[in-house]
């Protein structure tokens, strides 16, 4: 009831909207719509009561919000169930409870704050409250579970462009699915999987967003390798409208991906990638190499070719890839 109350205000902002119009409008009584707007007013709306005039929507909350980003999303089915929570220990955690709960697909979970986000590879995720998007998407989808690494392709050219659009900066993506800009890291994306022979029950896929983190909150070993959006724009970032963006190109490449497979997903990654072309240096726990990132293959992974021109195949999850930075100098 609460959503139709805001979305009536927020049609009529800035006229004042009565209480007599809202009750009829909604078929609950007048002291049913006092007590559903002190309720908005805790959860930090800006709303103005008028003798004899009404009520009048003056402010949202700088909150991820479902009413607020329901306002902006153009999905069909990705994002229109949320779970919102002011502080979780990890987003994904918290869905993949929703899951094995039957929560249905395309839910999303959000929080302003992770207490212990985690990244690829079992590196953690500096998340501060109210700082940046840290969210994570449930999936069901129809493809085999074989194919479920490409979802973190696909998620980081969805965050990529939404942050291009959006924000317009030049974002861009490191193998296999790091968002960089300016040369530090700007995004971390992770999917877990469910699955059972054949069959994928759910995949779970989280993103990390640093929004507005101040250069003084950022733990001091990740200072000079992390970066804001704020840091190069030098001025507030809309979270909703980035995140529902964000949303709305997951949903576009997910069903292209289901429908035609990964094709389209991969000639995108392709061009936004700030890899291949370059000579890199792969670490993996039995060699090390240096060799040239020359393509991604049907599933992914980085092909490399080495200076004696064999190529390698790169695996995500089995290795790290740096840049050289000079001859015989690595990142």
């Amino acid at each position: 009831m609460r959503n139709e109350i805001l979305k009536i205000l927020r049609d009529k902002a800035p006229e004042p909207v009565s209480g007599e119009e809202l009750a009829r409008t909604l078929g609950i009584t007048r002291t049913a719509i006092w007590k559903h707007i002190q309720v908005l007013k805790e959860e930090g709306y800006g709303i103005e009561a008028f003798t004899k005039k009404g009520y009048v929507l003056t402010s949202v909350p700088d909150k991820l919000l479902p009413p607020e980003i329901g306002e902006k999303l153009h999905t069909r089915f990705l994002g229109r169930h949320i779970c919102y929570e002011e502080s979780v220990v990890s987003s994904n955690e918290v869905l993949k409870k929703l899951a094995e709960q039957g929560a249905a697909d395309g839910t999303v979970c959000v929080a302003e704050e992770q207490t212990g986000g985690k990244g690829r590879l079992r590196r953690g995720w500096f998340s501060p409250k109210g700082k940046g998007l840290w969210f994570s998407v449930l999936l069901k989808p129809s493809f085999l579970p074989q194919e479920a690494p490409k979802m973190t392709l696909l998620a980081a050219v969805a965050v990529v462009q939404a942050i291009r659009e959006v924000c317009g900066v030049e974002a861009q993506i490191k193998w296999p699915n790091d968002v960089l800009l300016e040369g530090k890291k700007l995004v971390g994306i992770l999917t877990e999987m469910s699955a059972e022979f054949g069959h994928i029950n759910y995949l779970v896929c989280g993103t990390g967003i640093n929004v507005c983190v101040p250069k003084e909150m950022v733990p001091e070993d990740l200072r000079a390798s992390a970066i804001s959006i704020a840091d190069v724009t030098g001025g507030k970032v809309d979270r909703v409208a980035l995140l529902a963006r964000v949303l709305d190109y997951m949903e576009l490449y997910y069903q292209e991906a289901c429908q035609n497979g990964f094709g389209a997903v991969f000639d995108q990654w392709r061009k936004y990638s700030i890899t291949l072309g370059k000579q890199v240096k792969v670490i993996a726990p039995d060699k090390t190499y240096v060799g040239t990132a020359v393509d991604i293959d049907s599933m992914g992974a980085l092909q490399v070719r080495k200076e004696d021109g064999t190529v390698e195949t790169v695996l995500a999850g089995d290795v790290s890839i740096r840049p050289v930075r000079g001859k015989g100098k690595y990142a």
